[in-house]
């Protein structure tokens, strides 16, 4: 019984380090404008690795769970979802790293999608208010699409349908 044990011991231990060599958490990955730098979540928190393959560093670190990493036009900074407050909220970073700043402060659950263009601007999603006419039923898998200046302030509505993973066109004429 002791040689059984001691046997899936040493099976257990040895999965764990196969794991732990090749990182199968990595998600929501998000290619930089140059492409030359990826940002994803791992365990929670936000990394940045060259495209190319490299060692990956840590942008945040807080026992939240950060994700969602929206690349800003320039390159200089990302905006991420956090639930560090409860629910989550849209934040923004610099890609050097820093403190992460609060962008939106509601009760329902936002999630980054976009800079504008000029990337003073970030979209988000969240089911704040949405129109009665616009649901046969209230769910929050159906967020509208709101805005918030990339430098704080306060969120507007952008549109009261919902809306998902918005994007803008590549000559930043329209909202895909």
């Amino acid at each position: 019984m002791k040689k059984l044990t001691f046997t899936l011991v040493v099976a257990a231990l040895s999965q764990l380090a196969v794991a732990q060599a090749e990182p199968s958490w990595l998600r929501y990955p998000s290619l930089s404008p140059d492409g030359k730098t990826i940002v994803f979540t791992y365990k929670g928190d936000l990394y940045k690795v060259p495209a190319g393959g490299g060692t990956a560093i840590q942008l945040t670190q807080h026992e939240a769970h950060d994700f969602m990493p929206v690349w800003s036009p320039d390159g200089s900074s990302l905006a991420f979802a956090s639930d560090r407050y409860g629910n989550f909220d849209v934040f923004s970073i610099p890609v050097s790293g820093g403190e992460p700043r609060r962008l939106t402060q509601h009760s329902a659950n936002e999630y980054p999608y976009s800079f504008s263009p000029d990337g003073k601007t970030v979209y988000f999603g969240g089911a704040r208010m949405d129109a009665a006419g616009n649901r046969q039923f209230p769910t929050a898998s159906l967020p509208e699409l709101y805005q918030v200046p990339a430098a704080g302030g306060r969120g507007l509505q952008v549109l009261t349908t919902p809306a998902e993973d918005v994007k803008w066109s590549k000559d930043g004429q329209r909202l895909l």
